[in-house]
């Protein structure tokens, strides 16, 4: 199985990257889509989750904790996420009370923590770019869930039209350690309209990764090593779920590429 997988948006859970694909040893992925009145039950086993409302609404039971008409967003688009935490050895179900679409998003963990949810006026907005590389990048599990959580980092970005992130192209794959973390990570993409695009670019300096793929709306991605900027088309909106984890723990500090810092100074 590849790095890149195209859009799947079959009813029920679909696994994305399962706990055994052989590139990530921390993370996995899928997404839950629901009509409404539809159900879904699950236990989390050895990884702590978060369930990501994409678009509609739920009820959500996370051991004995539960929420009511959560989230209610028409698409990632339309105003910051709703998320449930739930911990390693524990269960949710999650019951539509609207057509609901999650992303459940998965960390290996061994220290349980208690289900939280997080909503849309405790995520964290930052403005973040210059130049041609604006975007808006939401913290929903970050600094502040230190304490919270085992491993898990996460959150939501938006390009601005025609424009890019994770750029200069930067990675965390810890060749530079202890300067660079190592952590890997998962994109989720949608566009805005559905019919726009983007592109995920790929590469390691040594060559043996260089590569890009067409970002087309519900697809993903996963990231064990290398830069990994994303750009997106003129007049589309860019949008990808991202949650990392790793060995070195939850500090961000990503590596620039050499090659690339002068774009800072231009």
């Amino acid at each position: 199985m590849g790095r890149f997988v195209k859009a799947n948006d079959q009813k029920g859970y679909i696994d994305i990257f399962a706990d055994d694909y052989e590139r990530l040893e921390y993370l996995a992925f899928g997404k839950l889509v629901l009509e409404a009145g539809d159900s879904y039950k699950a236990e989390t086993n050895g990884y702590e989750h978060a369930l990501v409302i994409l678009s509609g609404q739920a009820d959500i039971i996370a051991e004995e904790h539960s929420w009511v008409k959560l989230g209610g967003r028409k698409s990632v688009f339309d105003g910051k996420a709703t998320t449930v935490y739930v911990p390693c050895q524990s269960f949710f179900e999650v019951q539509a009370t609207t057509d609901v679409q999650i992303a459940v998003c998965k960390v290996k963990a061994e220290e349980k923590y208690e289900a939280f949810a997080v909503l849309p006026d405790e995520v964290v907005l930052h403005e973040r770019g210059e130049k041609q590389w604006n975007r808006r990048v939401y913290d929903i599990i970050a600094d502040n869930a230190n304490g919270c959580v085992h491993r898990m980092i996460m959150g939501e970005t938006i390009n601005h039209p025609g424009e890019w992130s994770g750029y200069p192209p930067h990675k965390h794959d810890g060749e530079f350690s202890p300067e660079e973390p190592n952590l890997e990570e998962i994109y989720h993409y949608q566009t805005n309209p559905e019919q726009g695009f983007g592109v995920q670019f790929h590469y390691t300096k040594d060559g043996s990764i260089d590569t890009a793929y067409p970002i087309r709306h519900g697809d993903s991605f996963a990231i064990d090593v290398g830069y990994h900027p994303v750009g997106g088309a003129g007049g589309y909106e860019v949008y990808y779920l991202w949650f990392m984890a790793g060995e070195s723990g939850r500090k961000l500090n990503p590596y620039e590429d050499p090659d690339h810092r002068w774009l800072h100074e231009k």
